[in-house]
């Protein structure tokens, strides 16, 4: 599995879905029906959040003020490509066949013509990014998702996608790198480089920032299982 920020980071990222889909509505009363464990939920957000303001962000915002933006973009583009893996699996496994086939030629262009992805030419081709992970996949099976759960160092989640991280974690890299300083080291630039792309995300938070940030997860989550067919309440 990833280290502390990327998990954490990775669903504050949910937070420019859930802005771009400015319809939904704000779940406030469901949400705290699907959240049974908030005084836990927010010990471990106060922490989480605490390690993210001291520790990752400062190294973050270092990092992207002294990184050239076609290097910072390149390096962004190879960890992408490597998700496109997790992709292709769980849109098999859901019976996305197009979508899979997208994932394929993606994997395929960026790794060769892209250079081991450091250029997403795949996009220019046409082929958009999909993102899907082995939570989606439970929840495309029918799997409920459970209480929402705030994982230390991993982040808002719920307990059908903290089983999903599991097997998403073998179709990444690091359970396959021997040496275990690369390991590491891979491992947090990946970290700092996701946190430093989503720098600008965190000026959306308003309001009680846990609540915020825990309605905007299950939002976003509920969108991207049912594939943005979901109820419009407004």
């Amino acid at each position: 599995m990833h280290v502390t920020g990327t998990r954490w980071i990775a669903r504050l990222g949910s937070l420019v879905a859930l802005v771009g889909l400015s319809c939904l509505p704000v779940l406030s009363q469901a949400a705290s029906e699907d959240d049974p464990w908030e005084g836990f939920n927010r010990a471990m957000f106060s922490f989480n959040d605490t390690l993210d303001t001291y520790a990752l962000k400062p190294v973050a915002q270092g990092y992207q003020a002294v990184t050239p933006q076609f290097l910072e973009d390149g390096v962004h583009n190879v960890f992408g490509n490597i998700g496109d893996v997790g992709n292709l699996a769980n849109n098999l496994l859901q019976g996305k066949f197009h979508d899979a086939g997208v994932d394929t030629g993606r994997l395929l262009f960026n790794t060769t013509f892209g250079l081991l992805g450091f250029f997403d030419v795949a996009k220019h081709m046409g082929l958009q990014k999909n993102d899907e992970d082995f939570g989606q996949t439970l929840g495309a099976w029918g799997v409920e998702s459970g209480p929402y759960l705030v994982i230390p160092f991993l982040g808002p989640s719920t307990v059908r996608d903290a089983t999903g991280r599991v097997p998403d974690s073998f179709l990444t890299p690091y359970p396959y790198m021997d040496h275990v300083p690369t390991r590491n080291v891979t491992r947090g630039v990946e970290v700092i480089d996701t946190r430093a792309s989503l720098l600008q995300a965190e000026r959306l938070v308003s309001g009680d920032k846990y609540i915020f940030i825990r309605n905007a997860y299950l939002q976003s989550r509920e969108f991207k299982v049912k594939d943005g067919e979901v109820e419009d309440d407004f």
